[in-house]
């Protein structure tokens, strides 16, 4: 482990103190855990302390650790973690947070501590369902309004029973019975002896 990241730990410790549930470093990478409950105030930290500045959020990802681990998870279900950047003191810094229901996972909105948040959150809850309280305008990004569930969840169906497609006439998207027969796709396997050979 190198001085530098080891100094980091120090300083998030010190800093954050008992909002810290753990610190890891692994492959010259530091992550910090801290609580659900806490995320809004360790970001405002982490963005303003003199000794970290981590003044920009590069990624900001949600995670369903459902079957985490061949099922050998035992913890919370989804988690969102951050990517900060500190640019004056050229580290990187990666935070996970849990969210404390599986049912309904919500977590504090950080639009507030970085703008650059407000789609990353808007992402997290189209693909994931987790809920950014405080976000100024938390709708779906990337799927349709009327979309319903979370795709990237992963007890999320593979194929389903409807279909969407826009209707010119009707000028709206509308939902129909699927008329794709499902199959399976088997890749084609060659098995001859000089098959690519010269």
């Amino acid at each position: 482990m190198t001085s530098e990241i080891k100094s980091l730990g120090d300083v998030l410790a010190e800093v954050l103190g008992e909002q810290l549930v753990s610190v890891k470093h692994h492959l010259g990478e530091v992550t910090i855990v801290v609580r659900a409950a806490d995320v809004h105030q360790v970001m405002s930290t982490l963005h303003d302390a003199e000794g970290l500045c981590f003044t920009q959020l590069t990624d900001l990802c949600g995670v369903d650790y459902l079957d985490y681990g061949d099922g050998a998870w035992d913890g919370k279900r989804f988690a969102v973690v951050y990517q900060l950047l500190s640019v004056p003191l050229n580290q990187r810094l990666r935070v996970r947070v849990f969210a404390e229901d599986d049912s309904f996972p919500v977590l504090s909105s950080v639009v507030s501590v970085w703008s650059g948040a407000n789609w990353f959150e808007r992402e997290a809850f189209d693909l994931f369902g987790i809920i950014f309280t405080g976000h100024p305008d938390l709708r779906r990004i990337l799927t349709d309004y009327g979309f319903v569930g979370s795709p990237f969840r992963k007890d999320f169906p593979l194929s389903g029973h409807v279909e969407m497609r826009y209707d010119p006439e009707q000028m709206r998207v509308v939902y129909q019975p699927v008329t794709v027969e499902p199959r399976e796709v088997t890749p084609r396997i060659i098995r001859e002896e000089k098959f690519g050979c010269n």
